[in-house]
C-alpha cells in the first residue's frame, strides 16, 4: 500500500470511528442526560424517554454501532485492498 492510499485509509478508518462517536455520545448524554427534560413527557414501555434513553437506548445505539462499524470497515479494507481475504 503505497503512503497515499494509506493516508486515505487511514483517514476513512478516523472519519467512521468520529462519526459512531459522535451517535453514541448524543444518544448516551445528549437524550439520556441533557435534554432529558425536553423527551420527558413522551412516555416510552411505562417510563418516560429520557429514562430510556439513559438506560436502554444507549446501550442498544453502542451494540448497533458495533456491528454498523465492523460491515464499514469490512468494505474500507475491501475498497483499500487490505481485507482478509
Amino acid at each position: 500500500m503505497s503512503d497515499k492510499s494509506a493516508s486515505a485509509y487511514w483517514s476513512a478508518n478516523i472519519r467512521l470511528i468520529t462519526i459512531c462517536l459522535v451517535i453514541w455520545a448524543l444518544v448516551s448524554f445528549g437524550f439520556g442526560i441533557i435534554l432529558r427534560p425536553l423527551v420527558a413527557g413522551i412516555s416510552v414501555g411505562g417510563s418516560d424517554l429520557g429514562y430510556w434513553f439513559a438506560q436502554q437506548g444507549s446501550i442498544l445505539t453502542f451494540l448497533v454501532l458495533i456491528f454498523f462499524y465492523a460491515a464499514r470497515m469490512n468494505k474500507i479494507d475491501r475498497e483499500f485492498g487490505v481485507d482478509e481475504q
